[in-house]
């Protein structure tokens, strides 16, 4: 579909059946292969003909995610994974290999930190972790060897907005491929595709899905890089169930609703805890887009709050590892997210036992916000 807004290109973004069926909702295709009528119909599949052979090879729903998520961002393709973790996994290994090294941005989530820095040395990959707030910092870290530049449009968890265009002219300047991983922002607020980036991840389990019932992640890019992101999913097993993909193709046609609303209510809760003593600071980017700047707030409590007290005192707001649902939550990244970063890291980043992350809702903002002021007051 072209020349749509993204509203409506988010709620009509399901392939339209090719059957004698008209079902309205993409039938879910709960299969782990697909049969074939004879020998020359089988072969018909290795001769391109016929598109599903094996749903770790691909499948209607999964596929259908991908072109979903790609047409969102603006690119030309995208694929399913099985998580935003394996999603990550396999853009790094279509881009770069044993020998190889990638630059990237020291404020990562800490999961991703930790596939940077401790898995991908087993695939002989080495990774150097710099402030991507510093133009001078990542070119100095580049090498011959260099092959990619790995950052977050929003960062987590202290929410710093990254200059898409200055890591797109560094990577071109340098014969490097880009990649970010744009769920904190998601499609709709950013889309670093079009800005030059080659590659774009999500974890779909947080916004794209929105109801905190999937686990899965999407990539997308040029035809060429995504045909090797998908060699990569299927060859290391990391592909998507239908019904998770279905869930988030269905989850996908309120994004536009949802983030708006949550956008919105994550500026207000911003604005009024940054009035509260007994907050010390308070994360939240500025001027992202037009749209919005997200829907996480970080903050930092006074060392005069108790932090268990603060957390036991949250009322109907949930205690989460996780994100992006429509359900106001919380968590602590010191325990979860970012637990397993060395201790240097966690400091250098400010990651201390003070720090919240919430993941704004849809809820009444005036609401929500109670329920943030009851548990700091009872935390005194």
């Amino acid at each position: 579909m072209r020349d749509v807004s993204f509203e409506t290109l988010a709620v009509h973004q399901s392939r339209k059946s090719k059957s004698d069926f008209t079902s309205k909702a993409t039938p879910i295709y709960q299969t782990s292969s697909f049969s074939f009528k004879n020998l020359d119909d089988l072969e018909s599949y290795f001769e391109g003909e016929t598109p599903y052979l094996y749903t770790r090879y691909g499948n209607p729903n999964t596929d259908e995610l991908g072109a979903a998520v790609a047409a969102l961002e603006g690119a030309e393709a995208g694929v399913a994974a099985s998580s935003g973790m394996s999603a990550i996994l396999a853009g790094i290994l279509a881009v770069s290999k044993n020998g190889d090294h990638i630059v990237a941005c020291d404020d990562l989530y800490g999961g991703t930190y930790h596939l940077l820095d401790s898995e991908l040395k087993n695939f002989g990959i080495d990774v150097t972790f710099v402030s991507f707030g510093s133009e001078q910092e990542i070119k100095e870290a580049i090498r011959e060897n260099t092959k990619l530049l790995y950052t977050e449009t929003i960062t987590n968890p202290f929410l710093r907005a990254e200059n898409i265009n200055k890591l797109v002219d560094i990577a071109k300047e340098h014969n490097l491929f880009s990649m970010v991983d744009n769920t904190f922002a998601t499609p709709y607020v950013l889309q670093p595709y079009k800005d030059g980036v080659d590659l774009v991840v999500h974890s779909a389990t947080k916004y794209l899905g929105g109801h905190s019932d999937v686990s899965a992640g999407v990539i997308v890019g040029s035809e060429d890089l995504i045909q090797s992101v998908r060699q990569k999913i299927i060859s290391i097993g990391a592909n998507l169930s239908p019904f998770e993909a279905w869930l988030t193709c269905r989850g996908i046609k309120t994004l536009a609703l949802r983030m708006e609303k949550q956008n919105q209510n994550a500026q207000f809760i911003a604005d009024e805890l940054r009035q509260n003593s007994n907050v010390n600071k308070v994360y939240f980017p500025k001027f992202v887009s037009e749209k919005g700047n997200g829907a996480v707030v970080t903050i930092e409590l006074s060392s005069h709050c108790d932090i268990s007290t603060f957390f036991a005192s949250l009322g109907w707001i949930k205690i989460v590892p996780s994100l992006g649902g429509v359900e106001t939550s919380v968590s602590y990244p010191l325990g979860t997210s970012h637990r397993n970063l060395p201790p240097e890291a966690q400091q250098k980043l400010g990651i201390n036992e003070h720090v919240v992350r919430i993941s704004i809702g849809i809820e009444n903002p005036k609401e929500i916000l109670a329920q943030l002021l009851s548990a700091i007051e009872s935390s005194l």
